[in-house]
């Protein structure tokens, strides 16, 4: 078969696509082990800074064994459920999206119980969706189970200088010190409002300017995923 003939090229051209989708394939398994240990860390760095914890890589899996105390799994009636899975390997827009299929009965939330400076705090992941993309989070709330103490967001595909400032020090601050009930014990939330939120608003913060899709997702993230907690927080606040 002469070398420059139609054949030739074809099958020279098959032979290095095989070639190349091997070699794919063994690069994407070797590397398998590492992005998995990445994406532990890289949400242990999150459920960190969701109480002023900064951790860095080589270090946040020290610092989570250290603060974080207790992972606890909880069914959709607040109850504690043990020795199906730990909080940590919980994926919860799986759980969220089991009430589309009618498998609510079937749905498991995780919970983190962290000690820091002798005060207990209790860290929830939160999940929703923003303009382009999915949202997510964590927020801890203080030993009250009412007042949050910190906050910490991120997003896949939200616009730059817009809904990307849901990752921002300054949105997340505003969070802090609001309360997910209101003075009768119901649950309320936050809110994040267009326009602004009033300073004395315990259950609102300003939203980001030009960015009106993303702030109703955060809005509806809390809601949607706090609301699966409450049982759990009624049962045990004081």
């Amino acid at each position: 078969m002469h070398k420059d003939s139609n054949k030739a090229t074809f099958l020279f051209s098959s032979g290095m696509v095989v070639v190349i989708a091997v070699l794919l394939s063994v690069a994407a398994i070797s590397l398998a082990p590492y992005q998995a240990k990445n994406i532990r860390i890289e949400k242990m760095k999150n459920i960190l800074t969701s109480i002023s914890v900064y951790a860095e890589t080589g270090e946040a899996e020290q610092f989570f064994n250290q603060y974080i105390t207790k992972q606890i799994v909880l069914n959709n009636k607040g109850e504690e459920v043990k020795g199906k899975v730990t909080a940590f390997d919980i994926d919860l827009k799986k759980e969220l999206d089991k009430i589309k299929t009618g498998k609510t009965d079937e749905q498991l939330f995780p919970l983190f119980i962290c000690n820091k400076d002798g005060e207990s705090f209790y860290i929830i992941p939160v999940q929703g969706k923003g303009l382009w993309g999915p949202i997510w989070g964590y927020i801890s709330l203080k030993g009250d189970m009412n007042t949050i103490y910190g906050a910490s967001f991120g997003h896949k595909s939200e616009t730059p200088g817009l809904g990307a400032e849901i990752e921002t020090e300054k949105f997340q601050q505003q969070f802090i010190g609001k309360k997910i009930f209101d003075e009768s014990g119901n649950f309320v939330s936050v809110t994040v409002i267009k326009g602004g939120a009033s300073p004395i608003d315990m259950h609102g913060v300003d939203a980001i300017s030009g960015a009106t899709i993303t702030s109703k997702g955060v809005t509806e993230m809390f809601k949607r995923t706090l609301s699966n907690y409450i049982p759990y927080f009624k049962s045990r606040r004081p």
